[in-house]
């Protein structure tokens, strides 16, 4: 069975950071292209950021291209999300994503 559980989520002003890290088990995650999507309240699911399986290739959204960096951890089945520079429109509900499942989420609020 395909696990996904993110963590690190939580409430921090603009201009704030936060790291998210999810764990991954019940597939071969040094294999699979692995992304974190958000949706935000009221609103569709976006895509923020995408890897490969051996990390060496990134993708962003032009909404958080230069502050967010993907990043992964293949010996410790682990995918992590580095957010900086954080902005109200930056709330939502972030989910680690593979190709064919989805996380809980973890929520992450930026508000002064």
């Amino acid at each position: 069975e395909v696990q996904l559980v993110e963590s690190g989520g939580g409430l921090v002003q603009p201009g704030g950071s936060l790291r998210l890290s999810c764990v991954a088990s019940g597939f071969t995650f040094r294999l699979s292209t692995m992304s974190w999507v958000r949706q935000a309240p009221g609103k569709g699911l976006e895509l923020v950021s995408n890897i490969n399986p051996g990390g060496g290739s990134t993708s962003y959204a032009d909404s958080v291209k230069g502050r967010f960096t993907i990043s992964r951890d293949n010996a410790k089945n682990t995918l992590y999300l580095q957010l900086n520079s954080l902005k109200t429109e930056d709330t939502a509900m972030y989910y680690c994503a593979s190709a064919t499942s989805r996380g809980q989420g973890t929520q992450v609020t930026v508000s002064s």
